[in-house]
């Protein structure tokens, strides 16, 4: 009987070790994640107002080494990442299959003319800066129209100002969460101790004996958490890197490192204060609540 009963013990102890250590890691995986999001929102936002730009339509008749020389000028401004010049034919093409119809035989001529398609560097994706990029460039004289969408330009730019402001909220509130959550996933595992840690006191053991053998347990599991959480945004990086290579960079080995060493201390912390916390509770209560 006492054997079963030792046996039910001990599985109700490796059940609560390693159900804590999962919780841990899952709450710590989520804060990587968070960490994740809001140490690549910078290259984030930047992919997002890089795919901003707007259209250089040129005047009839112009030569080609007049395009040449427009272009090449364009890719020598600080404020351009990228261009591309659409020849009429090519618009042309591109305009029948969106229509779905031939309207060249229909006119009898094609009535578009040449193009160069601009993409900005992120820092000047906004409306201001385009103000003054369309004012230089229509005083060129070969230059017909500077054509771009401003609407687009300034909801995109509010849109990621209050993304980035949402994104703050919601990491402290998710951390603050997480932190309860350690809390009591800990607070439970040392519950099934509680008879221990007073006989400990009752036999004149001092608190920081007591507590020294649970901080250590609690710091270890944190350590181990912390392993399998990192092990976890390691699989989700890969996969993000074949979904979106743009968005995330493996270059910048620093970005990784800081995010990994937060998330070790985050475990450590969180599970050496929420071990300190548990264990102060039972020596604190009197030996009759012991039983509720």
């Amino acid at each position: 009987m006492l054997d079963k009963q030792n046996k039910y013990t001990g599985r109700r102890i490796r059940s609560s070790y390693f159900t804590t250590i999962i919780s841990i890691s899952l709450v710590l995986f989520m804060l990587g994640i968070l960490g994740l999001i809001i140490l690549n929102a910078k290259q984030i936002s930047n992919h997002v107002k890089e795919n901003i730009g707007f259209s250089i339509i040129l005047k009839e008749g112009i030569k080609e080494v007049d395009i040449a020389q427009i272009q090449k000028s364009l890719d020598a401004e600080s404020f351009v990442k990228s261009t591309h010049f659409i020849h009429p034919d090519s618009a042309a093409a591109e305009l029948q299959r969106e229509l779905g119809e031939d309207f060249i035989n229909f006119l009898g001529y094609n009535p578009l003319l040449s193009s160069i398609d601009v993409k900005l560097n992120a820092d000047y994706a906004n409306t201001d800066s385009l103000s003054v990029i369309e004012s230089n460039l229509s005083d060129n004289p070969k230059i017909k129209e500077v054509f771009y969408q401003k609407d687009l330009v300034s909801l995109v730019n509010e849109n990621v100002n209050k993304i980035s402001f949402y994104l703050l909220a919601f990491s402290a509130l998710l951390l603050t969460i997480a932190m309860a959550l350690i809390n009591n996933t800990i607070r439970l595992s040392i519950y099934s101790k509680r008879f221990l840690i007073k006989t400990m006191q009752l036999v004149g053991a001092k608190s920081s004996f007591i507590q020294k053998p649970f901080i250590l347990k609690g710091i270890g599991n944190g350590i181990i958490a912390s392993t399998i959480s990192i092990g976890l945004i390691l699989i989700f990086l890969y996969y993000l890197e074949k979904q979106i290579p743009e968005i995330i960079d493996f270059n910048n080995i620093e970005l990784y490192g800081a995010l990994f060493l937060m998330v070790i201390i985050l475990g450590i912390l969180i599970s050496w204060i929420s071990t300190i916390l548990a264990v102060r509770k039972f020596l604190r209560m009197e030996t009759g609540n012991l039983y509720y």
